[in-house]
């Protein structure tokens, strides 16, 4: 297949890449791992990397590898099931990692992460900082959700999303997601024998969300549509997405030969620094400020602080420091930042102005409720 002038300037260059795996790519139905499709991962990861690549590996299937070492048959729905699935199948999972790496001398390094490692900026940034010196020792870190301990991943949240983050906390110009579809489709291919593969997303809307279907299956939490919310999360911070199925043989060997297979979703815009990656798009909200039009305006257009007087609601209780969402008068997200003040605190001096809180509140510690340089637009 020849390949695509745009997807091969993706490739062609020695970058950080951010490669998702899912449970169905990994397991058969029953939840059993398929030692040759993580063989056959292992060998086309060994030849990224050596084409100069930095790479790290976002790999679902502890649980469904758990299901399977059970004979449980199908995944269980309550969560003291799901963590025992997952404390027995990470050992199984990693274990078969290391073997098929093995031929190729890539020591396997596996790190297992909470949303909370996320949220904390201290955490955040070791994290990233243990990734960068696992490169150096030349060994591939792969990256799961802590299933055992962590109860909102799994009844909410997926291996996409996290496969996002990861992506922003390296700065990663490219994330591929492997799934067990062919790419984003017009429609359902399941249910609509019409639907076509859209070979490229140059924006996320709302036309392009409608066109995920609920795709969920039975090993797997996720489906299409939190695969476009990890693309759309990626590709908002200046990232590009490439979704694929993982089923095919040789995959990710016609990825990175720039061959237009899958879907790819280009960057919004700019590339994001490492500080408003945090900040905007993946640091967890305590809460949210509804602003009036100007004050959008003026931060989203302008690039400008967010000042008291155009805030016209508050919603949640928050500390000073947190990060909040702000929102039209519409109740679109269009930036986050981190607070000055408390929810209290800005519900006494919002929709005034600054002489107006002096004279009814006494000293203004802070002229903005959001410093621009804590502030990143996200919509």
């Amino acid at each position: 297949m020849v390949a695509d002038a745009v997807r091969l300037s993706l490739v062609e260059s020695p970058r950080t890449v951010v490669v998702k795996v899912g449970t169905n790519v990994l397991a058969d139905s029953a939840g059993r791992l398929d030692r040759h499709r993580i063989e056959s991962l292992a060998g086309q990861i060994a030849r990224i990397r050596a084409a100069g690549h930095r790479l790290v590996l976002v790999s679902s299937g502890a649980i469904g590898a758990g299901v399977g070492k059970l004979g449980l048959g199908k995944r269980p729905t309550d969560l003291p099931h799901l963590q025992a699935c997952a404390a027995v199948g990470q050992s199984a999972l990693m274990q078969l990692y290391q073997e098929a790496l093995n031929p190729y001398g890539i020591p396997a390094a596996q790190i297992l992460l909470t949303a909370g490692d996320f949220d904390s900026r201290v955490r955040y940034l070791n994290a990233r900082n243990t990734i960068g010196t696992l490169f150096e020792f030349n060994a591939l870190p792969i990256i799961n959700e802590n299933d055992t301990v962590s109860i909102a991943e799994i009844k909410f949240g997926d291996n996409d999303a996290l496969a996002a983050m990861v992506a922003n906390l390296l700065q990663a110009p490219l994330l591929v997601l492997l799934t067990n579809v062919d790419g984003l489709y017009s429609a359902d291919p399941r249910v609509d024998p019409s639907a076509k593969l859209v070979a490229t997303v140059p924006h996320i809307d709302a036309g392009i969300a409608g066109m995920a279907g609920v795709t969920k299956s039975d090993l797997g939490t996720g489906g299409m549509k939190s695969k476009l919310r990890a693309a759309r999360l990626a590709t908002a911070a200046g990232g590009a997405v490439i979704m694929a199925n993982g089923s095919l043989d040789g995959i990710l060997d016609r990825i990175f030969a720039g061959e237009p297979v899958g879907t790819l979703f280009l960057p919004h815009g700019e590339s994001v620094p490492a500080w408003k990656r945090w900040l905007g798009f993946t640091a967890q909200p305590k809460g949210s400020l509804t602003v009036d039009a100007g004050a959008r305006r003026a931060v989203v257009e302008k690039g400008t602080s967010l000042l008291p007087v155009g805030v016209k609601g508050v919603f949640g209780e928050y500390g000073k420091g947190d990060v909040v969402t702000i929102l039209d008068l519409d109740g679109r997200e269009v930036a986050r930042g981190l607070s000055n003040y408390s929810a209290a605190e800005t519900r006494k001096i919002m929709g005034l102005a600054k002489d107006q809180i002096q004279k009814t509140v006494g000293t203004l510690p802070y002229d903005e409720l959001i410093h621009r340089d804590n502030l990143a637009v996200t919509g």
